[in-house]
């Protein structure tokens, strides 16, 4: 099997390298770019184009490529296509802000809150800031506090399933310490 691949191998090797060769003895014929046979088409002028006009004609190959892109832009100038797209969501230029006007800025609530810091004096600070008096434990009033329910109620069975482990540590213990593994009957 590889004396196989080693054949095959040489033998794309020994193809590739008379390829090679071939290709550099051959000399460089250059073959003269022909020209389409078809004559320019005669275009109507550009400032006359409209949404229904053929502009098939300015894509010919002999056309001029700043005449083409004039006719181009005249196309896509029309607001035919200059619908803003509704997918677009990040066209727009966001760099340059409009700084808020101070009514407005005055009328925001957390602007409010934020700088009520520059009209509070050292005393109202000091105020807002001291602890609150402490009730006495004998004002404060007592109210039981509710139980919390159960979050899933569980069946019999599965109550059952949960008390298996623990009667199995108490046959356990039981048969260390010499005791009747279970008779039937229950100690109170």
């Amino acid at each position: 099997m590889a004396d196989e691949e080693k054949k095959t191998g040489e033998q794309f090797l020994s193809r590739w390298s008379q390829r090679k060769q071939a290709a550099r003895a051959a000399p460089a014929i250059a073959e003269p770019a022909t020209e389409p046979a078809t004559p320019m088409p005669q275009l109507p002028p550009v400032d006359e184009l409209t949404l229904d006009s053929d502009f098939s004609g300015f894509m010919h190959p002999k056309v001029d490529p700043g005449l083409r892109k004039a006719a181009l832009q005249k196309l896509f100038s029309n607001p035919h296509f200059n619908v803003m797209d509704g997918l677009d969501t990040y066209v727009d230029d966001y760099s340059k802000t409009e700084p808020l006007p101070p009514g407005m800025l005055a009328g925001l609530r957390q602007a409010q809150n934020i700088l009520a810091w520059a009209k509070e004096t050292k005393e109202e600070t000091a105020a807002r800031f001291a602890p609150a008096p402490s009730a006495s434990l004998a004002e404060l009033p007592v109210e039981p506090a509710p139980l919390p329910e159960p979050l899933v109620q569980q069946s019999p069975a599965e109550q059952a399933v949960e008390a298996v482990p623990v009667a199995v540590e108490s046959a356990r213990s039981e048969a260390e310490l010499g005791a009747p593994a279970d008779s039937g009957e229950r100690k109170p």
